[in-house]
Parts: C-alpha cells; structure tokens; sequence
C-alpha cells in the first residue's frame, strides 16, 4: 500500500523518486517544490487535530461502544 501512494505521489509530482544501485537496493523519496506548497494545509490539518484530539477520542469511543453493542 505504501508503494502505490508513494508511486501516485511521484505521478502527481508531489515527490520524487531516487534508485540507488547498491545491493541491498535503496530507494529514497524526496518531496518536490510542488509538494512543498502542501505543508502549510498539512500544518493546518495537524493543528486542527490536536486542538479536537479529545473530542476525536469521545467520538471513537461512543462509535466504539455503539457498534459494539450490536
């Protein structure tokens, strides 16, 4: 799973790719300066998380215990 997002970042130019020829093969990933553009949305998304981290967990638990029920 990881390598299909890795693979469909790379298509939309949100990282690039970098193959070492070494044995044991190395593979790095290195944002782009497209990609770069994302992370002050990504910083308002974490943000936003941690301010409702409480009542994320609430919320889990309720669905938790609901579904558990049934």
């Amino acid at each position: 799973m990881l390598t299909v997002t890795l693979r469909q970042l790379e298509r939309d130019g949100m990282v690039e790719r970098t193959v070492h020829p070494v044995v044991p093969p190395r593979v790095d990933y290195a944002l782009t300066p497209l990609g770069r553009t994302l992370h002050a949305t990504i910083q308002s998304l974490v943000t936003w998380t941690e301010t409702h981290q409480r009542e994320i967990a609430a919320a889990r638990a309720a669905y938790d215990a609901r579904t558990a029920a049934m």
